[in-house]
């Protein structure tokens, strides 16, 4: 069988549409395009799942570490009194001390108004901008989503391709001024998406919405951390610049185009678009020496009437943060043939890609059982994650996959913490485990 994905070619191929650099350039994503199952059973309609893997190369690759365009936006209403507030100004300033003159920065506060402490700025002024942190106090409500908007708002002065632009926002309470559900907070973050921004939200203790802070994350290709106490800021914040300081790619966006004999189905895990048998897929930033997948379900429309057949055909476009241009990639093709023998569909079965969509499978049921608990479904919500668990552990000893023995021990853990007393805790855990799972995050 002949399955057109081979990182060889595939560098050619980059070296073929790029119109920079040398080789070393051409690399700055690894592609892989691969059918879960490259052999299909010719006596059924079975779903065949085709994975598309991004993998950053590493930063050594790279002529310098890409600037970052970043805005804190720190709540500091009532409710951060205390320890709250101390932690988060000095894992803020922890951070800061990682960037240098080439990085901008900005800090919005905010409670029950908004205020830009500090305005868009070059790193040059690092020892006034962590003056300004360690005088920011705590009192007033919550007006989360102005805060988001002023932050973003900031990013855009020096909004350009060659930088990270990005959001972090950092809360503990519910959003009680302006736009207030995790719907329009939602819908802010894909518009600010849209516009090239990303925006990582950080939950501080067990008072904050989950479902808002998640979902702003969610739908801006951003990063979601829950803290229970005030300690642990330091080494999410370090954990957060990490990522923002080994992006490789950014404004990812890829088209699949199914073969003709081959109809799409969903996508797992992610958010885009079908249209007819044209898929879109936006997956935002790609990091050094970290791979991102999207999982797509397709159908074949026939059976018995073709050996073998085309299953999709990938485009994929993308900022290269080495070049500071944008870099195109076409005619990525994965083939598939079909078999009588139910014995041959097995044997080709690639495990890796299958233990994926097992997991994506998995999330969906857990987010399941999270609207089961939160519908007062105590039982039922505890029996979902409890099937979830053997469905998880079956079939990690089946693909020999470890991270689905994992994840199948923190499903059925989760089954045991579903009580009152620790429901307000698990749940913040669970939404921060969706979030990372389903964008490799």
């Amino acid at each position: 069988m002949k399955t057109r994905i081979h990182t060889l070619w595939l560098t050619t191929m980059c070296l073929a549409v790029m119109a920079f650099g040398d080789a070393a350039e051409a690399q700055t994503i690894t592609l892989s395009v691969e059918p879960d199952k490259p052999v299909l059973s010719a006596e059924s309609s079975q779903p065949v799942y085709l994975r598309i893997g991004l993998t950053g190369c590493p930063l050594e690759k790279l002529r310098e570490r890409p600037p970052v365009n970043v805005a804190l936006v720190i709540d500091k209403s009532g409710s951060m009194s205390g320890q709250r507030i101390h932690h988060a100004r000095e894992a803020a300033i922890l951070a800061l001390r990682r960037l240098n003159e080439k990085d901008i920065v900005s800090v919005v506060v905010f409670d029950s108004g908004v205020r830009t402490l500090v305005p868009a700025t070059k790193m040059t002024r690092r020892d006034e901008i962590i003056r300004l942190i360690r005088q920011i106090e705590a009192g007033g409500t919550t007006a989360l989503y102005a805060g988001v908007q002023a932050g973003a708002h900031e990013v855009e002065k020096f909004q350009s391709p060659g930088r990270v632009n990005r959001v972090v926002l950092l809360s503990d309470g519910h959003a009680n001024v302006g736009p207030q559900s995790p719907t329009a907070l939602g819908q802010l973050g894909a518009q600010l998406a849209a516009k090239g921004l990303s925006i990582t939200t950080i939950g501080l203790g067990l008072g904050y919405n989950e479902d808002l802070m998640s979902l702003l994350a969610f739908k801006s290709d951003g990063g979601h951390y829950f803290a229970e106490s005030p300690n642990e800021l330091a080494s999410v914040f370090e954990r957060e610049f990490d990522r923002a300081l080994s992006v490789v790619a950014q404004d990812v966006r890829i088209e699949i185009i199914c073969g003709e004999n081959f109809r799409p189905v969903r996508i797992l895990g992610r958010e885009g678009e079908i249209q007819g048998r044209t898929i879109l897929v936006d997956v935002g930033s790609v990091y050094s020496e970290h791979e991102k997948y999207v999982l797509v379900e397709m159908k074949p429309t026939v059976k018995n009437a073709i050996e073998r057949g085309e299953l999709a055909n990938v485009r994929l476009r993308y900022q290269d943060m080495n070049s500071k241009k944008t870099v195109s990639l076409e005619g990525i093709a994965a083939d598939v043939r079909f078999s009588a023998s139910p014995a041959e569909v097995e044997k080709h079965l690639n495990k890796r890609i299958a233990a994926d969509v097992v997991e994506q499978i998995a999330i969906e049921q857990n987010e399941r059982a999270t609207a089961l608990r939160d519908q007062g479904h105590v039982e039922q919500a505890r029996q979902v994650l409890l099937e979830n668990s053997v469905f998880l552990r079956s079939n990690a000893a089946r693909l020999n996959s470890k991270p689905l023995e994992q994840y199948s021990e923190e499903n059925a853990q989760a089954a045991d913490q579903l009580n009152e007393a620790d429901w307000t805790r698990q749940r913040k855990v669970m939404r921060e485990s969706q979030n990372a799972r389903r964008t490799q995050q």
